[in-house]
């Protein structure tokens, strides 16, 4: 018979092993804003398809459906046309006033609704925020490119308004010009959104003081009269028209109403606060990155 053995084996020789706690990162860690933008892009397919998925149910419990994106802004047009248009007059000297009330109250509700809707993101996101990890600005983002969709009908309407309510506007190959306009609208929505939504993150009273910044802001819009008649003093008619919302607007109506193509100026104004509005706002947005966890 073989005989086992009974000696134990020899212990293995014990060696420091070096670990470099340099390569190591937080979990949850705000990484750099460079690698933060990267990773933002890697999320771009579930941003698109999130936002798109979400328009097509957005109205899906109302009995109209989404009519009721269209049907907004027109009984909003047809009481600013009643009581500023007939009762108070603010539209007399402006050539075609309902086109030009028209303009300006469909293009300051996708102003107002993109920015409310950035503003809240993260609050009503809060169980996503904490269960899930992935670049927080994702939200913002995918609610400003959801109402972006969602307004895709509301724009066609508003130029099937001004093609069949008289005066009667001619289609121009200005009309194109809407494009560009609209890609900046966005991107100064989405500024404003990371902005407000990294502060309503953390005080959360500013969701009541939004609707009177919004509705201030549509007071300094020209959106329903025509500063030339109300403001005399040149230096406030110079700031008030520097407002982005009022370039917007201003850039629509004479595309589609007055065929006329707009300043260098125009363009150049409007593309650098929408430029210093994204950039802001990213970085803004970027810095409290490890707070939405805690919320």
């Amino acid at each position: 018979m073989t005989e086992i053995s009974t000696e134990l084996p020899k212990p293995s020789a014990v060696r420091d092993v070096p670990i470099d706690f340099g390569a190591l990162t937080r979990v949850g860690a705000r990484p750099a804003f460079f690698d933060y933008l990267v990773r933002l892009w890697d999320f771009r397919h579930f941003i698109y398809f999130d936002a798109r998925a979400r328009v097509q149910s957005g109205t899906r419990r109302d009995k109209l459906g989404s009519l009721w994106l269209l049907l907004n802004p027109i009984l909003n047009g047809m009481t600013y046309f009643l009581v500023f248009g007939l009762l108070l007059k603010t539209g007399k000297g402006i050539p075609n006033f309902i086109g030009y009330l028209v303009v300006g109250i469909f293009m300051y509700q996708i102003t107002s609704g993109a920015i409310m809707s950035g503003a809240r993101s993260m609050q009503q996101n809060k169980a996503l925020i904490q269960g899930f990890s992935f670049p927080r600005a994702a939200l913002p983002i995918g609610v400003n490119l959801r109402e972006l969709l969602g307004n895709i009908p509301l724009i066609i309407a508003m130029l099937l308004i001004v093609l069949l309510v008289p005066p009667v506007e001619p289609i121009s190959w200005r009309w194109l010009l809407i494009i560009p306009a609209v890609g900046l609208q966005f991107v100064l929505n989405l500024g404003l959104g990371l902005i407000l939504a990294r502060i309503i993150s953390r005080i959360h009273d500013v969701t009541h003081l939004l609707p009177f910044m919004l509705r201030l802001l549509m007071y300094m819009s020209a959106v329903f009269y025509s500063f030339e008649r109300f403001v005399n003093e040149p230096i406030i008619l110079r700031i008030l028209q520097t407002n982005p919302m009022f370039i917007i607007i201003d850039i629509t109506r004479d595309v589609i109403l007055y065929g006329v193509t707009p300043t260098w100026h125009a363009w150049a104004v409007l593309t650098a606060w929408s430029s210093i509005a994204l950039i802001v706002g990213m970085l803004f947005f970027w810095k409290a990155e490890e707070s939405y966890v805690r919320g």
